[in-house]
């Protein structure tokens, strides 16, 4: 047999250089690099090799660990999974930092291969710096910590463990079904051991990525119970971009005369002003969109996991005789309630209903219902787009002036607070990817990172990162990244003075915003004091990107198209009335109100949540 003596930290790099996935017939790299920040746990292994084949496999610098795998998340949700990043940290707290963004990767569905650092496998020099020792096992590091928010996890603590895990590892993160977070935990003293490996580990290998079709019996119950309904409703999710299903999509609406809800994975399933697209669908949905859920007799989910923000917390869906029909390549979610569930990819699946329902259609009248509500949000829209606030600007004027400037296949980015319920309602989707949001965690902190991601897969788009000062505050790490990697984002700071959702909802469950804004803390021992005097365009300056303020529309649009004509990153600060809020469209959401207070304010919302709750369905 022909071997190659290579270090395992080398020959992991070698092994990754050779993974290829294909689908329909396009192969591609998988791995597009490798993010990391060097330290004890990685700098003479993966370091080593990283730098070793560095004219093969790019290295990527980055800024903080968490950032790094937000960055690889955004990038290869840009590009349908079929192309992601690995991320290397040191030991213990390096590798604590990608904790979070791993979480984010599972939840989301989006494969990312996180290769910390870990302890010594031979425990000579136990406990090394940064190890948190444990009395009960010398079998444990921090790096345990990545098993309930991994899809898979191994440590390698011999070098020929390598042989075994890597296979593993490429096909969860490969698997339309099961991919997200893997993590091969790597001590830093075995990463350094030479081995004998077989040649063959490091061929060229081609995975591919089946179009996997549903079992005929759950379609031929599928069919009959859409011939059989008179108000069905799609609910478009992430799925419907994973699998590039947008034109089987569309046609199997308009054939079947069957309107269409977005969820915020979802959005851009539909163009905007797509007769049937009602826009987003649950909590952050549109009236449209959830009267004709709240009607619907039956619900068309494709690749949708069903969070409580699309279900209103099981209370979007009212009709007594409402069923489910699931479009999902993961059995899991295909499952949900209690829904015939044709498990399989979300185009083909599509394009054989549409097959079978050849004549079939719902009425005039109900589709014509649909483009009613179409039209009506349009001109919500515009209102909010134009509502000339004052003094400050809203949110939504300055969401309209960035959507009106941009072009149809730039792309806006964000992830937490009240800018996404805005943006899921607000944004004008022109293009299948002009909308990218980290919704399945919510992440704060994944805004300018995940923006960097974006351009780095689509560097032919204008990319805006969208972000509140909040967010801005705790991850602005990658500006300096972007800035050292030649990549243009345009980020839009909306200056809200504190966290302006959750003051929100803490105004909603009669709390009066306590612990939301920033502010001086004053003699009476509160945070009610003047507003704290942050300079985010100073901060941005710092970190290298160009910098415009703006206080009114005018200003906004000429910073937008400063910022525009430049080839460098830009920063736009804005400041923004947080109390002129975007309204709720026949949404409600659960969040549970103390059920006894002195407040009176947090009573009256106790009671109102009381009568709430009694729109809420029990679902298997």
């Amino acid at each position: 047999m022909t071997t190659r003596r290579l270090t395992m930290a080398q020959a992991l790099i070698q092994y990754l250089l050779n993974q290829f996935v294909e689908r329909d017939g396009v192969e591609t790299p998988f791995f597009a690099g490798c993010w990391g920040i060097f330290g004890h746990g990685n700098v003479a292994g993966i370091g080593q090799a990283l730098q070793q084949y560095a004219d093969q496999f790019r290295y990527y610098q980055a800024r903080n660990e968490q950032a790094m795998v937000h960055a690889s998340i955004a990038y290869t949700k840009t590009k349908n999974r079929l192309q992601t990043f690995a991320c290397t940290s040191s030991v213990g707290p390096g590798a604590l930092n990608m904790v979070t963004a791993a979480a984010v990767a599972t939840v989301n569905r989006l494969p990312v291969l996180l290769l910390p650092g870990d302890i010594f496998a031979e425990r000579l020099q136990s406990p090394v710096l940064q190890q948190l020792e444990a009395e009960w096992s010398q079998d444990v590091s921090v790096n345990d910590c990545f098993k309930p928010v991994s899809r898979y996890w191994d440590r390698l603590n011999r070098p020929e463990q390598l042989i075994a895990s890597l296979p593993e590892a490429m096909r969860v993160l490969t698997s339309p079904a099961n991919t997200g977070a893997i993590t091969l935990a790597l001590p830093q003293d075995v990463q350094t051991i030479a081995y004998d490996y077989p040649a063959a580990l490091f061929g060229k290998r081609i995975w591919h990525i089946p179009r996997n079709r549903p079992d005929l019996g759950s379609m031929a119950h599928a069919i009959a119970l859409i011939k059989s309904s008179k108000q069905p409703l799609i609910v478009a999710g992430g799925g419907v971009h994973y699998s590039d299903a947008y034109e089987a999509l569309r046609l199997f609406a308009e054939n079947a005369g069957i309107p269409v809800g977005e969820t915020q994975a979802g959005k851009g399933a539909l163009p905007y002003n797509h007769p049937l697209n009602l826009g987003g669908i649950g909590v952050t949905g549109t009236s449209g969109a959830n009267i004709l859920a709240r009607e619907a007799d039956l619900i068309i989910g494709v690749g949708t996991r069903y969070s409580d923000f699309t279900t209103m917390s099981n209370a979007a869906f009212q009709n007594p005789q409402v069923q489910f029909i699931n479009i999902n390549v993961a059995e899991f979610d295909a499952y949900k309630r209690d829904a015939v569930a044709l498990i399989g990819d979300a185009r083909v699946t599509l394009e054989e209903l549409a097959g079978a329902l050849q004549g079939w259609h719902t009425s005039e009248t109900y589709q014509g219902r649909a483009q009613t509500y179409n039209l009506e949000w349009d001109a919500e829209v515009s209102r909010i787009y134009n509502f000339e606030h004052g003094p400050l600007l809203s949110q939504g004027e300055v969401i309209g002036a960035v959507n009106t400037l941009s072009k149809p296949h730039d792309v806006v980015v964000n992830a937490a607070g009240s800018m996404p319920g805005d943006l899921h309602k607000l944004w004008r989707t022109r293009d299948p990817k002009g909308y990218h949001m980290e919704y399945g965690f919510s992440t704060m902190g994944y805004e300018i990172a995940g923006g960097l991601g974006v351009k780095m897969a689509a560097p032919e788009r204008e990319v805006y990162v969208m972000v509140g000062d909040a967010s801005y505050l705790m991850l602005n790490s990658e500006i300096p990244t972007a800035v050292q990697e030649g990549m243009k984002i345009i980020i839009v700071l909306v200056d809200n003075h504190g966290y302006a959702s959750i003051g929100g909802l803490s105004k909603a469950v009669g709390s009066d915003g306590f612990g939301t804004k920033y502010r001086y803390r004053t003699e009476s021992g509160q945070l009610d004091g003047d507003v704290l005097p942050v300079d985010f365009a100073a901060n941005a300056a710092s970190l290298g990107a160009v910098v415009f303020r703006a206080s009114n529309k005018d200003e906004l649009a000429n910073a937008l198209l400063q910022a525009q004509a430049l080839d460098q990153t830009a920063c736009i600060v804005v400041e923004t009335d947080r109390s002129q809020r975007v309204g709720g469209y026949e949404s409600w959401w659960d969040v549970a109100v103390a059920e006894v207070s002195e407040n009176p304010a947090v009573q009256k919302a106790r009671d109102d949540y009381e009568e709430a709750k009694q729109k809420q369905r029990q679902f298997v």
